[in-house]
């Protein structure tokens, strides 16, 4: 099973800012993930061609099941609320979805509220600006795999240091609401450090997502619950390697060697990423690969 978390930037293309349906189409299929977080989703957006990216992703990967969570109603960097029920399927909307090759057995989506006041920010083109942060959401899904349930999230977490931590913290609570094992996919905006030290749980991927030019730290995420890992079958991490496609411009990283049995590879893809209104170098994406124990 390939767990898989992608920042889609509102599939706006690294070459020429241009946001084609094809290539959004081909860079989620290459990843080949039977669970896809996505976050920076674009729905009914001009910018994006009034695409819907959740079902274009759904399409790319064959996978009957997906969902579509804004955080907000609008245009990020333009003019935005936060979502409201009032707003339907025609209103521009921002915010992150969860692809699924198999069944879901029921939806969950929690709110995390964005950071009460302004925070700086610094943009490459307007230098230092006090910008509103956006409300987050966590979309997590109860999943019927044929090794059992298995309770999957994803979420996007706010660029104020400190703020962060705490939408973390309250999607953790919201996760362990729900059957293990359990994981939790995203772009988290913050190291590895961190993470573990503020959830307690088990990164399952390791790779430097930021800065694109040359990673050094871990920004997008694949977490296990610890309190659940006796349901799962041991796992092991190959040495990575990294190299860079002349051709797409992204970052891999995986195993030189044939995966084992209890393999889980890491890899990544670099880019351009606005993070909320902030603009930072990323590779926005990581994956894992879990084997489950043969049943006797």
């Amino acid at each position: 099973m390939r767990l898989a978390t992608f920042n889609l930037l509102h599939g706006r293309s690294l070459s020429d800012g241009t946001v084609h349906a094809d290539r959004v189409r081909a860079a989620v299929a290459d990843l080949d993930a039977d669970v896809l977080g996505l976050q920076e989703v674009d729905r009914a957006q001009p910018r994006s061609g009034h695409l819907d990216l959740t079902a274009l992703a759904a399409d790319a990967l064959g996978a009957p099941a997906h969902r579509f969570a804004a955080a907000v109603v609008g245009t990020p960097g333009q003019t935005w609320q936060p979502w409201h029920a009032e707003a339907d399927a025609a209103h521009p909307q921002y915010g992150i979805a969860l692809v699924s090759r198999f069944p879901v057995q029921r939806w969950q989506i929690t709110e995390l509220p964005g950071a009460p006041i302004r925070s700086p920010v610094l943009t490459p083109d307007e230098g230092l600006l006090l910008l509103k942060d956006e409300p987050r959401v966590l979309l997590a899904a109860v999943l019927e795999t044929p090794h059992g349930l298995l309770s999957v999230g994803t979420t996007h977490l706010s660029f104020v240091p400190g703020w962060n931590v705490r939408q973390l913290r309250h999607a953790v609570r919201a996760m362990r609401a729900l059957p293990a094992p359990r994981v939790l996919l995203g772009d988290l905006n913050m190291p590895a450090g961190p993470v573990r030290a503020f959830t307690g749980w088990r990164p399952l991927a390791r790779a430097a997502t930021f800065p694109s030019t040359w990673p050094r730290t871990q920004l997008d995420h694949v977490l296990a619950d610890p309190r659940g890992r006796r349901r799962w079958a041991g796992w092991s991490r190959s040495a990575p390697r990294i190299r860079r496609s002349p051709t797409t411009a992204r970052w891999w990283s995986g195993s030189t060697a044939d995966p084992g049995p209890r393999d889980i590879a890491t890899r990544t893809g670099g880019g351009m990423t606005a993070t909320g209104a902030s603009v930072t170098n990323r590779v926005p994406w990581a994956a894992c690969r879990i084997v489950f124990p043969a049943k006797h």
